[in-house]
């Protein structure tokens, strides 16, 4: 059983050869082409029914001082904020900010994957694809999207996690195991993920199936996708899966991978409507990076409709500056991830126009920092359940100590600065809040004290 590998489609070559030979220098070119490209990169079908979220503006008060902990401040919530032409700019009120609430968009998936599998689930449909493996951590939320979404869908998960099953299954290992199929691998195993995944899914396969990547259904989607329509004749196939040989799509850890940034930049089309944020207004979007994908997708999409996000070289309609808490790695892991994900995109894709808008720039559309307290990915410090908890009493908006109360810290912090005059601050609340009840069994002394 070996690995297959779809062919480059004529139509798909065609259409990279004609945005390559219309190339020129400037912003200009990115601006016409890019969104003329993207525009069509993104008339596809989709999961979500549209890229539609909700917005709340988070004001601050009490504030003591501005530094890494949040202590002396209150938060309070507008649900309803005013947004677009009707935004007034009033240095004397309270600091606030954005939150893009993408963590109420499926109550078991996760906001960033549900972006993540936004563009990649109708490629399975479209490709008859039968069983779908991944990979994760013992809560890994990614791994419980993927059982969901694929369920959803009549689809078959097969799902890898790292380590050993735990006495009791809670969070998103329970939901993994009630709607996937799971397999628990040693970390030995677990280190060689690529090695790992592709002999499962040549067992799920079996001698008579096929597996392929998702990588390569992106690079053959113009042809098998088209003006948003759906294939209804591979779509039927895949539902009748028992009576047909099964082919096996493998997706990386954590989608970190290219066709994963499509739903990010669909929700950076949505928000630069000018009845939301608009193209003129100066953004500071802030985001939790596991493995970065999301943040590279929302910089990316930054960069298509209309704006370089870091770039000073030439005037930005859109002026998007995408910064990142780093989490699970440091900041040569992330730009190294960011400058992959660009690459596999443009190889994908044959968007090369990012290239005229990332001179002088060392190709980096994020801007990665550190979190206040730095430690190990994973751990949670004394004080922070805490922390989640008043923010959630005071809100009504639930974060996870690991994740996007990182980003909220961050947030918190930056809009100092745009009470001072400077950009307005956006955070994206990427969901979690599942994980809660795996952290609740790790650290039982911090959620006791609650």
């Amino acid at each position: 059983m070996k690995l297959h590998r779809l062919p480059r489609h004529p139509p798909l070559l065609s259409l990279k050869n004609d945005f390559r030979s219309n190339a020129s220098q400037g912003a200009s070119v990115l601006k016409s082409h890019g969104e003329e490209f993207v525009t069509k990169l993104l008339d596809r079908r989709w999961t979500l029914l549209n890229p539609n979220t909700t917005i709340h503006q988070i004001k601050l008060s009490n504030m003591l001082h501005a530094n890494e902990s949040l202590d002396g401040i209150s938060f309070s919530s507008n649900t309803h904020p005013s947004l677009g032409h009707d935004t007034a700019d009033n240095s004397n009120e309270d600091p606030s900010f954005y939150m893009v609430r993408d963590d109420l968009l499926h109550p078991l998936v996760n906001g960033n994957k549900a972006r993540k599998l936004d563009g990649l689930l109708p490629l399975v449909e479209d490709h008859s694809v039968t069983d779908v493996v991944t990979c994760g951590g013992c809560q890994s939320a990614h791994a419980a999207a993927v059982a969901v979404s694929c369920a959803e869908r009549g689809l078959r998960s097969h799902l890898l996690l790292r380590g050993e099953q735990p006495e009791i299954l809670t969070g998103y290992n329970l939901i993994s195991t009630l709607y996937g199929n799971v397999k628990y691998v040693p970390r030995s195993l677990y280190a060689k993920r690529e090695e790992m995944l592709i002999r499962h899914a040549n067992l799920v396969a079996g001698n008579s199936g096929s597996v392929v990547w998702f990588s390569d259904l992106l690079e053959t989607s113009f042809t098998t996708q088209t003006s948003g329509k759906p294939n209804l004749v591979q779509i039927d196939a895949h539902m009748n899966a028992d009576s047909h040989r099964r082919k096996v799509a493998i997706i990386n850890e954590g989608a970190a991978d290219a066709v994963g940034l499509l739903g990010m930049i669909r929700l950076v089309q949505y928000l630069s409507q000018k009845h939301l944020f608009g193209k003129e207004r100066t953004l500071k979007i802030v985001v939790d990076a596991g493995t970065g994908t999301t943040a590279v997708g929302l910089g990316l999409g930054a960069l298509c409709f209309g704006c370089v996000p870091v770039c000073v070289t030439y005037p930005c309609e859109l002026s998007w500056e995408v910064t990142a808490v780093m989490l699970a790695d440091f900041v040569d892991g992330y730009r190294k991830k960011e400058k992959c994900l660009i690459s596999d995109f443009k190889h994908s894709t044959g968007f090369h126009h990012i290239d005229h808008a990332l001179k002088g720039t060392d190709g980096g559309i994020v801007h990665w920092v550190e979190r206040g307290r730095p430690r190990k990915f994973g751990n949670v410090l004394k004080g922070e359940v805490e922390t989640c908890q008043q923010i959630a009493q005071q809100t009504g908006i639930l974060l996870d100590p690991i994740y996007t109360l990182a980003a909220w810290e961050l947030a918190t912090l930056l809009s100092q600065e745009k009470a001072k005059g400077g950009a307005k601050v956006v955070m994206l609340h990427t969901g979690g809040t599942l994980g809660m009840f795996g952290l609740a069994q790790r650290y039982k002394s911090y959620f006791q004290a609650v």
